[in-house]
């Protein structure tokens, strides 16, 4: 499966599919599979990208 995370950069706003209740996010850094965002209700939260697949918000 591709990693559809790896296009995410810096500043991008997403949403966890699976926590709808944390709010909107931004990337902070999107490194090595790992990408930090940082939610309105949730703070910054790390995501490990072979797990979760972010949504996208344009």
């Amino acid at each position: 499966m591709d990693d559809l995370n790896a296009m995410l950069e810096p500043g991008q706003m997403v949403r966890h599919p699976s926590q709808p209740d944390w709010g909107l996010g931004q990337v902070q850094s999107n490194i090595n599979g790992k990408i930090t965002v940082m939610f309105q209700h949730a703070g910054k939260i790390v995501i490990d990208s072979r797990r979760v697949a972010l949504l996208p918000v344009f």
